[in-house]
């Protein structure tokens, strides 16, 4: 009777399990849902930014947003649902902070007005009081 050396055995299956490992990473990719959702919650982010004043408060990361979100719809139109789904979140982050930056310099200049106004408004009764 031929023995087998346990090597050869073990290297042809090693083989065997790369190739099956390689055929499921390939099959996984491709079978990817297109990110609609993402797609969609990218948008009505990149919109809100623009509505809260993004594009004179925080024009850079507004800009950045609106750029990867037309990258992410033509990655969608080439079937290229990882990269869509990949620049829609970063495009949602980008106008997330688009936004963020927009109220907080809203709210900085609505506190230095107020800040302004009591300030008149003491010197008023600085005046009246002498």
């Amino acid at each position: 009777m031929k023995k087998l050396s346990p090597f050869k055995y073990s290297h042809s299956l090693c083989g065997i399990g790369l190739c099956a490992a390689a055929a499921a990473f390939v099959g996984g990719c491709a079978s990817m849902p297109p990110p609609t959702e993402q797609m969609a919650v990218s948008k009505a982010a990149v919109t809100g930014a623009s509505s809260a004043g993004g594009n004179e408060f925080a024009p850079i990361p507004l800009r950045a947003a609106i750029e990867k979100m037309a990258a992410a719809e033509q990655a969608m139109m080439r079937e290229d649902y990882l990269r869509a789904q990949r620049l829609a979140e970063q495009a949602q982050v980008d106008a997330q902070l688009a936004a963020v930056t927009a109220r907080a310099a809203k709210a900085q200049k609505a506190a230095s007005a107020l800040q302004e106004g009591n300030r008149v408004l003491r010197e008023e009764i600085d005046r009246n009081v002498q």
